[in-house]
């Protein structure tokens, strides 16, 4: 499959190479790569680049290439979700990846790729699997001359559960659960929501002892229709499309009865992540902006800025980004609650509100002396206003966790189960 990894810098020098095959010349493949890729600015127009009989699929990280060559018809998108994975595993063992933590962790990373390929083949790239006998200098010593512990490592890797330890144990059994929702939101003049759609994720921290076996529901439309026959509809039903799981959910189970059902993997994972663009109700909204270009020196901006949401939650770290044209002067500014600062490295002037209740209403205006200039006039594009926000408690797209049970036999315990939501801001955006 893989015939090589090659690691080159900015300038197409190698750092770091492994051949998986005999017939591999790493010399002619870093000049190829540099005389034809690199120096021909095509780098970064095509992933995937074929001169003569090799094909380099490579990606760009930090100041390096990480490139793949191969002579076969490769699957394209598994070398690079391989490539993508190896260097998630570099980063969980030295931090930054990087020409210069490259150089230093060399030996490291020779013996991390031995690991997770065979003959060029992928293998196992679970990262917790890999640290319980791998560390930073190298094998790990004491695991050699164990062989119950040498067995236990050597079942984790190539069993069917390769991203749990066995025989977890703790005195106090919790999972944690936290629905993330960034919100985007392009809204015209007028107040007419022009686009609107939700990214979110299923971020899961469990403490579980044992092989616990669980199942997860939420108020999925498709989920729900599977019970409606013999449930009455008690909440909202919502449409998430492009859902994507971790590799521990059971695929099979949920394409025949859409149940969530997995062994989880030990710590923080994210269980899955999602879009949904069916009734998004946006938290935040900006009511009549106004902007009224007084001459050529002189402009004002006027607007509301009002909470959509229930008075019982409230917003965080609310950043009101208003544009200014880059010949501004001076900014005069009234605010109904915060602080407002003209900052002219962004040309804008930058609205703060630390708490923003539920249902409140707060005005903005500002008056803006410009620079006159001997230039031909040029009118100001009007970029639109931006913002930032969290909002806990609050998920945009209406998803509500439903319940997860946590079954383990063996040990027949009670999991403590935590459930937080927070919707924040993606692209949100309102044009003058």
């Amino acid at each position: 499959m893989i015939a090589a990894i090659i690691f080159l810098n900015s300038r197409g020098d190698i750092i770091l190479s492994r051949p998986f095959r005999d017939n591999v010349n790493i010399r002619s493949l870093g000049e190829a790569f540099r005389t034809q890729i690199i120096a021909t600015k095509q780098a970064d127009r095509a992933p995937v680049k074929t001169l003569g009989s090799v094909s380099f699929l490579h990606m760009r990280h930090e100041n390096l290439y990480v490139v793949a060559t191969t002579k076969q018809n490769v699957n394209a998108a598994l070398v690079f979700t391989f490539l993508s994975k190896m260097l998630q595993i570099f980063r969980a063992y030295f931090g930054t990846v990087n020409e210069d933590s490259v150089k230093e962790n060399f030996v490291l990373i020779h013996e991390l790729i031995d690991e997770i390929t065979d003959f060029g083949y992928p293998q196992n790239t679970e990262v917790d699997a890999l640290k319980l006998y791998i560390t930073s200098q190298g094998l790990n010593p004491e695991l050699l001359n164990k062989p119950r512990e040498t067995g236990m490592i050597s079942t984790q890797v190539t069993g069917t559960i390769g991203w749990r330890p066995p025989n977890l144990k703790y005195r106090k059994n919790e999972v944690f659960i936290d629905v993330v929702e960034d919100v985007n939101l392009l809204m015209s003049q007028q107040g007419n929501v022009l686009h609107r759609d939700v990214s979110g994720t299923v971020v899961m921290k469990s403490f579980l002892t044992g092989m616990p076996d669980c199942k997860f529901g939420l108020n999925d439309k498709s989920m729900l229709e599977r019970e409606r026959h013999h449930k009455k509809k008690v909440q909202q039903e919502i449409d998430l499309e492009d859902v994507t799981f971790h590799q521990c959910v059971k695929l099979g189970k949920f394409d025949t009865d859409r149940t969530i059902s997995f062994i989880p993997p030990d710590g923080e994972f994210t269980l899955m992540k999602y879009r949904s663009t069916d009734n998004v109700s946006p938290p935040f909204r900006i009511i009549s902006p106004v902007v009224r270009e007084l001459g050529k020196t002189r402009l004002e901006i006027d607007f509301k800025i009002k909470a959509e949401f229930s008075s019982r939650l409230f917003g965080t770290s609310v950043v009101v980004s208003v544009p200014t044209p880059k010949n501004t002067a001076s900014c005069k500014i009234s605010t109904g609650t915060g602080k407002a600062k003209y900052e002219a490295a962004k040309h804008a002037i930058l609205w703060r509100i630390r708490r923003f209740p539920g249902g409140s209403e707060f005005s903005f205006s500002a008056e803006i002396q410009l620079i006159s200039t001997t230039q031909a006039y040029q009118a100001w594009a009007r970029p639109p206003i931006s913002l930032q926000f969290q909002v806990p408690m609050l998920a945009a797209s209406g998803l509500h966790v439903r319940f997860l049970r946590v079954n383990e036999p063996k040990f027949s315990y009670q999991a403590v189960k935590w459930v937080r939501y927070i919707t924040k801001a993606g692209q949100y955006e309102c044009r003058i």
